[in-house]
């Protein structure tokens, strides 16, 4: 089977959610399948490290492609172009885009449709592409693959696609998130939070990511419980940060919150040495850092919104994200009760052998070896 893949995302360094999901995927089928010849699109030079085996043809289609004119440049030109020449059978593309004007069997993962949720937490730009395009890309491909059963509901009800069209594959925990022995935590608060315990955030400061919310919620914390517990807020600055940091300035417990970028050290270790992850998104498609907490045997408080409840199962602690008195509560009860941790650390664990990148991978697979067959 000739199988063509987007790749452009795979950059070395940055590494995030999406580009994890194709990276993990793409690189186990790869391996598992040395009978295949797989064809990969960069929009750049690329890492040798993304060339997985030699059973991998890499191939630089320009423009790079970090603009909406570009997008459409290299999707609707470049792309359909060398899947003609390289007479590819199928097309995997896992960031939500793909061709238009390509008759190459395609299959899209669909990460999360977040832009019909909320159109304002997307540049304009980018706003005005994904409410033309996207509709259209999840028309197009023949096959969609959504990373939960929450996107999947939704792909359903915004673009009135059959159930049948759509099949779900979920993320799962990156490597190396582990749990730490208590002298690997002490020394992590040690150097990092002045040996207190804290609570963590893990992902882009973004608004969708409800910081401003999470800030107010542990101010009434410190002020309600007297505990030495500090926040950690760990990632990098995205679109619209302000109202983050003009909350953080009107606190009177500022000095116990402290922002990490997300070079300053191993996720797993700021993980691992958490009273608990606090992840009060208002919306994902998925949200890893929920697994990579389970992994680290850290307790996790989490929204019981989009598709948080389904992968967090009952071992988070599910808060509406809208109340910052409901997330207090929560980090109270983390703190005052042991019990309640231990049941949540425990559940946690049962509850991320549902995910597994091998079985996600093998389901790509599969789908896209069906979609070969039926073209023949």
């Amino acid at each position: 089977m000739v199988i063509a893949i987007n790749t452009r995302l795979l950059l070395a360094h940055r590494m995030e959610g999406i580009a994890r999901y194709i990276y993990e995927t793409t690189k186990r089928m790869v391996q598992d399948h040395p009978e295949d010849e797989f064809h990969f699109f960069f929009d750049r030079p690329y890492d040798e490290q993304f060339i997985f085996a030699a059973n991998v043809t890499p191939h630089i289609l320009s423009p790079p492609s970090r603009h909406p004119i570009l997008w459409y440049l290299w999707f609707e030109k470049a792309v359909p172009k060398k899947l003609k020449e390289i007479n590819a059978q199928v097309f995997y593309s896992g960031d939500m885009y793909c061709s238009l004007k390509t008759d190459c069997p395609t299959l899209m993962v669909s990460h999360d449709l977040n832009y019909e949720h909320h159109p304002e937490y997307l540049p304009w730009t980018a706003r005005k592409y994904m409410s033309y395009f996207s509709p259209r890309y999840h028309r197009k491909a023949d096959k969609l693959v959504a990373v939960s059963e929450a996107t999947k509901k939704d792909i359903i009800q915004f673009y009135e696609l059959p159930a049948k069209k759509i099949s779900v594959a979920y993320n799962a925990a990156p490597d190396g998130f582990r749990p730490l022995s208590i002298g690997q935590q002490e020394s992590i608060r040690n150097k990092w939070t002045s040996g207190q315990p804290y609570f963590v955030y893990v992902g882009s400061l973004h608004p969708r990511k409800n910081i401003p919310r999470l800030l107010q919620a542990y101010e009434a914390f410190k002020k309600q419980s007297g505990h030495p517990h500090k926040l950690v807020v760990y990632g990098r600055v995205a679109f619209k940060s302000k109202a983050i940091f003009d909350t953080l300035e009107n606190m009177s417990f500022k000095e116990e919150v402290l922002f990490l970028d997300d070079g300053s050290l191993p996720v797993p270790d700021i993980m691992g040495a958490a009273a608990a992850l606090c992840f009060p998104s208002l919306f994902e498609g998925f949200g890893i850092p929920i697994l990579e907490a389970f992994a680290c045997e850290t307790p996790v408080i989490t929204s019981n919104v989009s598709s948080m409840p389904e992968v967090a199962g009952r071992g988070g602690l599910l808060v509406d994200p809208l109340d910052s008195t409901a997330i207090t509560q929560a980090m109270l009860l983390i703190v005052s009760d042991n019990n309640l941790s231990q049941a949540l650390i425990s559940a946690g664990l049962q509850q991320m052998k549902l995910f597994s990148w091998e079985q996600s991978s093998e389901h790509i697979y599969k789908e896209l070896k069906n979609l070969a067959l039926q073209s023949e």
